[in-house]
């Protein structure tokens, strides 16, 4: 078990401010970015006035609001006097918002601009105060976020800058089993699901992340997932802060003409990531030029030929990047096989992790040095992992985790709470997974996506689907079974179909016409595509075109529950 003086985000604050306090903490691309000295100082102003506003100890604060480094002033604020944030994805619709405020019993919201005009018909009874984070204006005795400007007042961070903090009760100092934050994975499909994480679950885990990865007061983040996720919120802003490197936010959706400059002004040394990003990098970037022409296409077959055209490719990619990139966290869902392949033989220095909300997130990972294909690396120091093996011949089964980094619980919800631990206490994670000899963890997919095949063989959907989104015209798919039968919907790329009969675009009939029939013939190519590359008991009965896209959560999973 480890022990540290920091559990609590008051210890975690003060000695990052003392041990660094002209490094430059948080900062928007190409602007001026906020020393830990600056940081600590606006935490305690603003924590000052949630005490003066009557909030106390365990009290819940909503945050809903894209990155910014005042995200951040208002996280640290709250959770720096006890309080609880409650932090929303940005994503989420006004009637999810509404109900996660409800059942959160949330009396005060920090907000950005653009989404208070988003909110602007919403009442919430419990609310009495909403703070716009842009500029933390405070709207004061407010439950309707349809506020006037006339009602604002700002406040004033160099007024008390240096004014002690007093806890409402000083008998009652931080514990690092005190609830932090309640985060919710489900916006109101069903009730609504929130995870609750103490200080010690979230800043375990963010030491946990230094025994894999070094980091330091010269690493630079550029963050481009949402904080309100639990996997940029605890490595890419907890454990960064904890270790007092400096990260930059994008003050607009990173596209590829927002990220690609702001790639070479702050020259990332650390980055976090979903596998869809760098998927979608490779499609539409870099796989078109491997197959540009039949040389490369055939020097790739050839396995020292394909690795010195990978790691030249994979050297044009770093000066993308900004040159300086020395760990690229992909996580949050499995990575296309193919494009694991080119990173890895390319020494990309890319690094897998696994973990979920209820783990804070992280359960095992490993740094760009020490990855295996296919693995997220062996558990994380302070946890144990166990499997709880379905087959003997094979030793897959669910992934069970205990450690400092798993949750109290589900707040308010004590029946889904007993329904996802065992009665010894281990977490039970859902996801189906195997160790090799060498103790890495490999994901095979989730426990209720699981197939069984006509001879009782296990049949992960996602590796079926990652071979399908190998194929050229395909973005995304789902694989499931359907009267005994297995089935996968697809949605093709348009983008590139289209190009290919670009000589009728004149013609928006024709065009329509031959795009569908070209569709139709890719599902009965897709399906022979995938047959050819799987056992028997895996083939595809069936291949559909999905002609929208499919609906996604805010952190860019399928829902597949739509579809199936």
């Amino acid at each position: 078990m480890m022990h540290s003086p920091d559990f609590t985000f008051d210890r975690l604050i003060e000695r990052s401010a003392k041990n660094h306090p002209a490094q430059p903490a948080l900062s928007f691309v190409n602007q001026k970015p906020i020393s830990y000295s600056s940081l600590y100082k606006k935490i305690r102003r603003l924590s000052c006035f949630l005490l003066e506003h009557g909030i106390r100890k365990g009290d819940k604060i909503a945050l809903y609001g894209e990155n910014s480094p005042n995200w951040g002033i208002f996280y640290f604020a709250v959770t720096t006097i006890g309080a609880v944030i409650v932090p929303i994805l940005p994503d989420f619709r006004p009637n999810e918002v509404k109900a996660i405020l409800e059942h959160s019993e949330s009396r005060m919201i920090g907000i950005s601009g653009k989404l208070l005009k988003k909110m602007s018909n919403v009442v919430v009874d419990a609310l009495s105060t909403i703070v716009r984070i842009d500029d933390f204006d405070i709207f004061s005795d407010h439950s309707s976020f349809n506020v006037s400007e006339t009602d604002a007042a700002r406040l004033n961070f160099d007024e008390t800058g240096e004014k002690p903090i007093t806890r409402p009760n000083a008998a009652e100092p931080l514990n690092e089993d005190d609830l932090a934050a309640i985060i919710y994975t489900s916006g109101t499909t069903g009730q609504p699901k929130g995870v609750m994480l103490s200080h010690k679950n979230i800043i375990s885990n963010a030491i946990a992340g230094t025994k894999i990865q070094t980091v330091t007061s010269n690493d630079r983040f550029l963050s481009v997932l949402p904080l309100s996720h639990t996997y940029e919120c605890t490595i890419g802003m907890v454990l960064a802060v904890m270790q007092g490197a400096s990260v930059y936010y994008l003050d607009r959706p990173p596209a590829p003409n927002v990220l690609l400059p702001a790639m070479k002004t702050v020259r990332p040394t650390m980055m976090l990531t979903v596998p869809m990003v760098i998927e979608k990098l490779y499609k539409n970037k870099i796989s078109p030029q491997l197959n540009a022409n039949r040389w490369i296409r055939t020097a790739c077959r050839i396995g020292f030929l394909r690795r010195t055209i990978y790691k030249k490719a994979c050297k044009k990619l770093m000066a993308a990047f900004g040159g300086e990139l020395h760990f690229f966290g992909i996580g949050g869902a499995a990575l296309d096989p193919t494009v694991e392949k080119f990173l890895r033989e390319g020494k990309f220095p890319y690094a897998i992790g696994y973990g979920l909300t209820e783990t804070s997130p992280l359960i095992a990972g490993t740094n760009p040095q020490h990855s295996a294909y296919r693995s997220t690396g062996p558990g994380i120091v302070g946890i144990s992992i166990k499997i709880n093996t379905s087959r003997s011949d094979t030793g897959e089964g669910e992934i069970l985790v205990k450690g400092e980094n798993v949750m109290k619980g589900y707040y308010k919800d004590p029946e889904r709470t007993r329904e996802v631990f065992t009665e010894d206490g281990w977490f039970r994670t859902g996801d189906l997974g195997t160790f090799n000899k060498h103790n890495y963890l490999y994901i095979k997919g989730r426990l209720k996506n699981l197939i069984l095949g006509p001879s009782g063989e296990n049949i992960y959907p996602e590796e079926i689907e990652a071979l399908i989104n190998n194929h050229e015209f395909v973005l995304e798919s789902i694989v499931y079974e359907l009267k005994g039968k297995l089935v996968a919907k697809v949605h093709l790329n348009h983008e590139k179909l289209e190009a290919t009969f670009n000589e009728l675009k004149e013609n928006a009939s024709r065009l329509h016409a031959d795009m569908q029939q070209r569709a139709n013939e890719l599902t009965i190519e897709i399906k022979a595509y995938v047959n050819e590359r799987v056992n028997k008991f895996s083939r595809l009965s069936e291949v559909l075109h999905q002609a929208e896209p499919f609906e996604k959560t805010p952190t860019h999973k399928i829902k597949r529950y739509k579809y199936v």
